[in-house]
């Protein structure tokens, strides 16, 4: 498979990944009225129809990360050199800002707006860690035990976790950097990215770690 296609299929798959989160919440916002729990809901149930048919389309060309910290523990895990894992990481960046643009394109938006949606603090920090440290459990079980089942978990984990956690879970660095560039439902302020970002990497190593020891292969009985 050519490198060029891989790169295009992760640029490609977060770009629609962020218009589907973006788009959804502006939609989802200008129909309900003020209902802050029905837009999520809109939101969530838009986020995680749309990541699973995203990554049944494109994952047999790149393996649909659409995220660089699934992308780093693929390369943690000796599955990818490092030289694709920044190759990757830099198409799903590119990819999430051009969503972003896209949504705002779709709703008369102005092409990018810093957000001031405030996301900062204790909870939503381990909101952040807890929800990417299990995107990447949910991850390597199913992929292992039932792959052909991976798509439906991943967007059913994510269509939860906005749920049962406190930063309706970005759980993904290209996505947090992208939103905070929409001053919509689904932005992030700038200043309250950083924290987001490095939780989300530490989460993505501790359940790498976690998941060697949790799915090793059972040892073979003579």
């Amino acid at each position: 498979m050519s490198v060029f296609r891989k790169l295009a299929a992760e640029s490609l798959g977060t770009a629609f990944l962020l218009a589907v989160v973006v788009g959804s919440g502006i939609m989802a916002e200008r129909l309900c009225g003020g209902n802050v729990g029905l837009t999520l809901l809109a939101n969530a149930l838009a986020t995680g129809f749309g990541l699973t048919a995203l990554i049944l389309t494109l994952g047999a060309v790149s393996g649909a990360h659409f995220n660089p910290v699934v992308t780093l523990a693929e390369a943690l895990e000796g599955r990818m050199g490092w030289l694709d894992t920044g190759g990757y990481m830099a198409a799903q960046t590119g990819g999430a800002v051009a969503g972003v643009a896209a949504a705002h394109a779709m709703f008369g938006e102005p092409v990018f707006s810093l957000s001031a949606h405030v996301r900062s603090g204790g909870g939503q920090w381990w909101s952040e860690f807890v929800a990417t440290a299990g995107l990447l459990l949910v991850i390597r079980g199913v992929s292992r035990n039932q792959p052909a089942a991976t798509p439906l978990a991943v967007g059913a984990y994510i269509a939860a976790a906005y749920w049962f956690t406190a930063s309706t879970s970005f759980a993904n660095p290209a996505v947090t950097l992208a939103r905070t560039l929409t001053h919509t439902f689904a932005g992030i302020r700038p200043v309250d990215a950083p924290g987001f970002i490095a939780v989300q990497i530490l989460g993505a190593v501790a359940a790498t770690v976690l998941g060697r020891w949790l799915f090793q292969a059972p040892v073979a009985v003579s």
